[in-house]
């Protein structure tokens, strides 16, 4: 049967990769046209002619500097926010449509670098993103001509990277802690033979690297207008503004390794040399560390709410992560020993190693179809053992994989939580409220049933507004939630007096497609509303894909 390599794709915030699993069986990162193994996620808009050409990655960022209205970055902080949008030479695009260009950039980086076609993928998102945010990651990705194959969430990718890496037995619990370029996520992960288990997450997709620049721009520039009092401020000009954004970052970077740097800041004419000790730089980053950790604890105690009390070790992903105050805070706070899990790769490389397991179910699967010992449609759990083994063992080989491992790769298990609270608004005393149905980490797979009642005799319909949790915590306002579907149930006729019950059973399966079912005693069909996780709506994907068209890609 045909194979098609199913590639993983970290889409970061400020940085992006694409891996593969290899011929040998091991996750390897793709390098890109300018022989590195991430590319910015920042594109520039540029015109050509009639049509509006873009660059994405380190050409990008680098234009950002002297270019700043054409450069669209950060943009994954804006992924499920539907009225977002950059405009670029009178043209508006949206976050998944600025997206989709940075995944066609890692696509055809890899398709260079492998002499293949690269169609299927794995993209990786926070696991506290939203079924909005999710929706976008996966639209982005058919903007891109991808098939989107699943979505993972970054602790997990980080936990099977961790996973395919070790040696002998694999139980244990793990805290990822991962701090990238503009978001933060900590999971309470356990590993065990044939299952990887979310326990515990939470984040903030507004907090990350990109944060600790600012705050060292906002203390170069300090510095500078101390010692040139004369000469301004050097932030109340754009280019200088971008040239102490890039000094900000290597700064940073440089400080990872280093006790101090010289930073050398310029403006109006003006030139001052400032030294920044890694001593100072944390001084003045110390409230970013700390909703970290107050996140991190968090997490922990709910993770102990649910059994979990003791944590093996603390897997540090994402390149802020390498900072020596991160493992310092972490084992000082909580006790943890921390490791630096291939903190720039991890996630891409655990990707791979997941879209590989895709990929093998999906042969092993339609091989045992074709010997007619699986119905089409169904999933490999009810595939009697022998027969299980017996098609892996006959396609390991052309993964690089022993049967063994590719035996426990096809039956590992992924169980995730809710990353938010979901439920339906309803009336309480004359007053509307939002009435939750599932929690914050509740594991997957939910089901759950609440009894409602109607509001008036004779009442003929019923309105069902399903909503997501819409802040950091769960809040009973329906203002502070999303709707994600609504629906009316209908058919009910008049004679049902006021107080009728309403069963409302809100089902979340473990790929977090989400079933919401009404039935009303009186109505001859239940009301079914159904949201699929990572559909686009399509008319969003149909405009969305006639701007796409409009741009072409500059060497």
């Amino acid at each position: 049967m045909a194979r098609t390599k199913v590639f993983g794709i970290d889409l970061g915030t400020t940085y992006s990769c694409i891996a593969q699993v290899d011929e040998y069986g091991r996750p390897d990162v793709i390098r890109n046209i300018e022989s590195q193994p991430t590319t910015p996620s920042v594109v520039l808009f540029d015109e050509s002619g009639d049509d509006t050409s873009f660059v994405v990655g380190a050409q990008a960022k680098r234009q950002a500097r002297i270019r700043p209205d054409d450069v669209a970055s950060l943009v994954k902080r804006h992924m499920g926010e539907s009225d977002w949008r950059f405009v670029g030479h009178g043209e508006e695009y949206s976050a998944p449509s600025v997206s989709s260009l940075v995944l066609k950039a890692l696509a055809g980086d890899a398709e260079r670098a492998t002499g293949g076609p690269v169609t299927d993928v794995v993209i990786t998102v926070p696991a506290y993103f939203g079924d909005e945010e999710r929706k976008a990651t996966k639209l982005a990705g058919e903007l891109a001509g991808l098939n989107v194959v699943d979505i993972i969430n970054e602790p997990t990718a980080a936990a099977f990277s961790y996973g395919f890496a070790q040696e002998g037995p694999t139980g244990s619990t793990v805290l990822v802690y991962d701090l990238g370029g503009g978001t933060f996520d900590t999971t309470v992960i356990t590993l065990s033979e044939g299952a990887i288990t979310v326990v515990a997450t939470d984040g903030d997709h507004e907090l990350g690297g990109a944060d600790w620049d600012s705050e060292l721009v906002r203390y170069l520039a300090q510095r500078f207008t101390e010692a040139q009092p004369d000469a301004g401020d050097p932030l109340d000009d754009v280019y200088d503004e971008q040239e102490l954004l890039t000094s900000a970052e290597d700064a940073k970077l440089a400080l990872s390794g280093r006790e101090s740097v010289d930073v050398l800041v310029v403006h109006g004419g003006r030139r001052t040399s400032v030294t920044v000790t890694r001593a100072s730089f944390e001084e003045i980053t110390t409230p970013l560390l700390q909703r970290t950790v107050d996140l991190t604890g968090k997490v922990l105690a709910q993770a102990r709410a649910r059994g979990v009390d003791k944590v093996d070790i603390c897997l540090l992903v994402g390149g802020m992560s390498k900072m020596p105050a991160v493992s310092r805070r972490l084992s000082d706070q909580f006790g943890l020993l921390t490791r630096l899990a291939d903190p720039d790769l991890a996630v891409a490389k655990g990707a791979a190693v997941y879209g590989q397991k895709k990929e093998l179910e999906r042969f092993v699967i339609d091989d045992l179809v074709a010997q007619g010992k699986l119905a089409a449609g169904q999933s490999l759990d009810g595939v009697a053992p022998a027969d299980l083994v017996k098609a892996v063992s006959e396609a390991a080989s052309g993964y690089g994989l022993s049967t063994g491992a590719a035996v426990d790769l096809v039956k590992t298990k992924v169980t995730n939580v809710t990353s938010r609270g979901f439920g339906i608004f309803a009336e309480d005393g004359g007053r509307a409220v939002a009435a939750f149905l599932a929690h914050q980490n509740d594991a997957l797979p939910i089901e759950v049933t609440r009894t409602f009642y109607t509001v008036s005799a004779n009442q003929t319909e019923v309105d069902i507004r399903v909503f997501e949790q819409g802040t950091a915590t769960e809040s009973g306002q329906p203002g502070d939630n999303k709707v994600i579907v609504a629906g009316e149930l209908t058919g009910i006729p008049a004679g049902h007096p006021r107080g009728t019950e309403v069963d409302v059973t809100f089902e979340m399966r473990r790929d977090q497609t989400i079933t919401v079912t009404a039935r009303h005693p009186g109505a001859t069909d239940p009301l079914v509303l159904a949201i699929t996780a990572g559909v686009g709506s399509t008319a969003m994907r149909d405009e969305e894909k006639a701007k796409v068209v409009l741009l072409k890609q500059r060497a």
